[in-house]
């Protein structure tokens, strides 16, 4: 039987905060027959697929309140080496600082608006933007359930907490794939 690892990020959800980092080293630091048990306060569809596209297994079982216990298992042939490697591709996916990128072209100030709404709306907005094109939008937290769709639609970006650490910035290239030039 395995050893579990458990990870509960309701805390620091109820608290406003974004537990990605967190659950994402927990995944790199699992070793060998270790599998992680995550507690949520609801069911982290994002993650799920995100995971999955590591080669992660899971399973889903709703506990009282509506709260969510997931378990994520290695599937076969993925060791705690190979985990880590997967994690840290899904953190550093997109984040494609290095390159020189146009200077946006439309900006959105979401930090008033409730999840998904940010999400939804700088989708929508790249929708309809130009390949090649830059949208800079300012957020109240780390967008961690937006980079997996932006990665899936071709998109990269960039971004992080300015130093007051209240405010997340981040630059979306519309259609240009990390590492892809226009």
């Amino acid at each position: 039987m395995p050893e579990i690892v458990e990870l509960d990020v309701r805390p620091v959800l109820r608290a406003g905060g974004e537990p990605l980092t967190q659950i994402m080293e927990a995944v790199k630091n699992l070793a060998p027959g270790q599998d992680l048990r995550l507690f949520s306060p609801f069911m982290p569809g994002p993650l799920l697929q995100m995971l999955g596209a590591q080669g992660f297994r899971h399973e889903v079982k709703e506990l009282a309140g509506g709260e969510w216990q997931v378990d994520f298992t290695a599937s076969t042939g993925i060791d705690g080496e190979q985990a880590g490697a997967a994690a840290d591709s899904v953190a550093a996916a997109g984040a494609d600082a290095g390159a020189d990128w146009p200077a946006p072209v439309r900006e959105m100030d979401n930090r008033e608006l409730d999840p998904p709404e940010p999400m939804a709306r700088i989708l929508a907005a790249t929708e309809t933007m130009a390949r090649g094109e830059v949208l800079a939008a300012l957020l109240c937290r780390e967008p961690m359930f937006l980079f997996p769709e932006l990665a899936r639609r071709g998109h990269s970006w960039r971004g992080g907490f300015d130093p007051d650490g209240k405010t997340y910035r981040v630059l979306v290239r519309v259609g240009v794939a990390q590492g892809a030039t226009s």
